[in-house]
Formats: C-alpha cells, sequence, structure tokens
C-alpha cells in the first residue's frame, strides 16, 4: 500500500532571545506537573511535554497497531510517571526511554485513528524552558493509513544497510566469537517486577558474563548494545553476522502471570513452540519492535525460503547440541532449572539461518526465589560460569563432528 507521509520535524533556533544563551547539547528533562497526555473536545486528543529546554523533535503516526512516535535529542524522562501522565481515554498504553544513543522516544498507542493536526513549540519563560503541544483529531481508519508511516531522515536515522558485507577481522582463528545480546532496552524495559526490571538486569549479566568468558580465553565476545537504548530485532542479528560470529545467545529474564515459571530455560528457534507458555513468551518477545515504534509495514520476510532452509539443515542440530549442553553445563554448576528446561518457539531473534542461536531466560522475575536469585552478583557468577562451561563442551565436540558434516 503507497502511503503519505507525515513527518513533521522542528529545530529549535537558538538565536531567538535569551535561549541564544542557552547550551542546548545538555540533556532537557521532562517537567511532570505541567506535561499530561488527555482528551479534547470532539473526541480528540491533546499532548502536552514541558522541558526545561528546547530540543529537535519529530512527529509522525504508525499503523497496524496504531500508534503515535515522538522522537527527541534525548531528554530525561526519569521524573514522568505513565499513571500520571496518561488521562486520556482515546490512548491505551504510552511508554518512553532511550531508542538509540542520543535520542529518545515517546511511544503513545491509540485506541481509536486520530490524525495530527497541529504541532506547537512555544519558549515558555527567558529560561529557555519550552513546551510541545501536539492536537489530534478523529479519523477515519483509511484516512489514517494513508497520512502513517516512517519517516527516514538521515539526522536521526540509521543510513541504509550497504549491498557490500562488512566482515569483522578475525585475531584468533581459534576463538570462539560470541555475539551476547541483552534482551529489550531503552524504550523497552521488559518485564518488571519489584522495583527490578529485565533490560538493565540483562545488562549487568551480559557484562558479567563476557568478563567469565575472556577470563577463560579462547573467546572473542561481543554485545549488541552495551548502555540502556533500543536494538531492534533485526539490528541485533545483523550485529552478529557483521562480527562474524559462531553463537548467538540472547539473554533474558521475563515474566509470567501468577508467578507459573521457575527456573532457567534454553529456547531454540522452531516455527511450532513446544508448548503454550513458550508461544505467548514468544509472542512478547516479538512485538518488542512494534511496542518501540518501529514500523515494519515493508520489511522483508528474511527468514524464509529455500536458500534459508538449505542453510538451516546444518545450522539447527548445531543449536540443538549446543542447547543440550547448556542445560547440562547449567544444571552442574548453576541452576536452579525450569522443570522442563529445554523448549522452542518462534522467537525473532533466533532466525539468524547460518549461526547456532540460543535464547536463555536465566529465570523469571514473576518468581520471588528466580528474582532474588537474579539480584545476587554470586548466583550471577555461577550461572555465567555454567554458560562458560557449556561453551566450552560445545566447541570441543562441535570442532570434533565437523569432519563428519556433508559439505
Amino acid at each position: 500500500m503507497i502511503r503519505h507521509l507525515i513527518c513533521l520535524w522542528f529545530a529549535i533556533v537558538t538565536s531567538i532571545g535569551a535561549v541564544g544563551a542557552q547550551d542546548l547539547t545538555g540533556l532537557a528533562r521532562v517537567l511532570p506537573e505541567e506535561s499530561a497526555l488527555r482528551d479534547i473536545k470532539r473526541g480528540g486528543v491533546q499532548l502536552d511535554l514541558s522541558l526545561s529546554q528546547g530540543v529537535p523533535y519529530r512527529v509522525f503516526t504508525l499503523d497496524e497497531p496504531r500508534r503515535l512516535v515522538v522522537d527527541f535529542r534525548e531528554v530525561d524522562w526519569s521524573a514522568l510517571e505513565p499513571a500520571d501522565f496518561l488521562e486520556s481515554e482515546n490512548v491505551s498504553a504510552v511508554r518512553f526511554g532511550t531508542y538509540r544513543p542520543g535520542w529518545s522516544r515517546m511511544v503513545a498507542d491509540l485506541s481509536v485513528p486520530l490524525t495530527v493536526r497541529t504541532v506547537e513549540l512555544r519558549q515558555t519563560d527567558a529560561s529557555g524552558r519550552a513546551r510541545v503541544t501536539i492536537q489530534m483529531a478523529r479519523a477515519e481508519a483509511e484516512t489514517f493509513a494513508l497520512q502513517s508511516g516512517a519517516p527516514y531522515d538521515a539526522r536521526w536515522d540509521l543510513p541504509p544497510a550497504a549491498d557490500v558485507p562488512t566482515v569483522a577481522p578475525r585475531n584468533d582463528t581459534n576463538a570462539l566469537r560470541v555475539m551476547l545480546d541483552p534482551g529489550h532496552g531503552g524504550i523497552d524495559p521488559g518485564a518488571e517486577q519489584g522495583g527490578v526490571d529485565e533490560k538493565t538486569m540483562m545488562l549487568i549479566f551480559a557484562r558479567e558474563l563476557q568478563d567469565e568468558l575472556l577470563r577463560a580465553g579462547g573467546f572473542d565476545v561481543f554485545l549488541t548494545r552495551t548502555d540502556d537504548y533500543f536494538v531492534s530485532l533485526e539490528g541485533r542479528i545483523a550485529m552478529a553476522h557483521t562480527q562474524s560470529a559462531d553463537v548467538f545467545i540472547s539473554l533474558h529474564a521475563d515474566s509470567l502471570g501468577e508467578g507459573s515459571a521457575h527456573g532457567a530455560t534454553i529456547y531454540t528457534l522452531s516455527p511450532e513452540a513446544s508448548d503454550v507458555a513458550s508461544a505467548k513468551l514468544a509472542e512478547r518477545h516479538n512485538r518488542s519492535d512494534l511496542l518501540s515504534g518501529v514500523d515494519l509495514s515493508g520489511a522483508d520476510d528474511r527468514v524464509t525460503g529455500v536458500l534459508l532452509d538449505l542453510a538451516r539443515q546444518e545450522t539447527q542440530p548445531r543449536t540443538e547440541d549446543l542447547a543440550r549442553t547448556l542445560v547440562q553445563t547449567l544444571t552442574q554448576t548453576g541452576g536452579p532449572m525450569n522443570r522442563r528446561p529445554l523448549r522452542s518457539a518462534g522467537f525473532s531473534v533466533l532466525k539468524a539461518a547460518d549461526i547456532p542461536s540460543v535464547l536463555i531466560e536465566i529465570g523469571f522475575l514473576s518468581s520471588p526465589r528466580d528474582l532474588e536469585n537474579i539480584k545476587s552478583a554470586e548466583w550471577r557468577q555461577r550461572m555465567a560460569g555454567g554458560i562458560r562451561a557449556g561453551l566450552q563442551a560445545w566447541r570441543r565436540d562441535d570442532l570434533a563432528q565437523r569432519p563428519l558434516v556433508r559439505r
């Protein structure tokens, strides 16, 4: 479907009044007492966001599902509580956070089709404080779809991928190149429980696991993110290819209703989930791109087709061997393990056809026992040791079996 794209871009002009004396490169803070997302007459919605200083920003909408997206040149959201900020019956949820380094994003889920009518930024006083006001009006679903779409702007977005592959040089051809993927990040916090969020704990654990592997020797280790920012699922897989990774490990600590899941679990890719809980978990993981305001309308399905299926004929058995080995070593040195520690589902982040890829739920934040374990540095060290031992054992077996693989 051809879309009529609306992109509203506003840059702050630093030569106006007292704003010229402001250093606009500092981090702008949201002023929650002057900010709200509320309903207005005729079924519309108005967003008022007060900032400690003006910053460049842009506004656009996305369809399927319907969302309002507002990007900023980095904003400190820490003082803003979604429950206090959201006062609209036409908006079902709102979230905000770092989108990528240096850039922030707010995403509002729209219960009804609403198109952007007016956007305004005003300097409220001589201190340089700014107020962004966006008014949205009810529209027909077809009109909303035609006016929605993600803009591309070189000042905000990464350049298109080049056709020429970039392969990282290997300093040690015998080293196992491991891409660690701390789940979630930035605007996508993942599971949250008792003041702990998944994105923070997985970044902590990924760094600890990286240290464990590097100290052991024989590993080159890379992270899909090194701070609190969002990385798309496709971007995580692309990083693994860019670094010529031998193994991809996605790290998570999710939450399931009523604390029904406990212990570490290793997931592999499968078009059919091994159980209902795994299917629901995969669905939640795969929606992270949508929740973070990514436009997937023009995305190609790069994980289907004959060539990729052929590649998996070799990769899938190696992946299953890796998963089984990790279960064994985590049981011996880490744990506790889930009663069914080896499962499968359609996790998009595992869809690299040529790289053995597993997703490790080191525990579930919804389990009080797992939550206390995940918060414990000593327990995380044991888990990191179990993963390291599993990778070493799998590497030995994989190299021994390599001459038997049909080329």
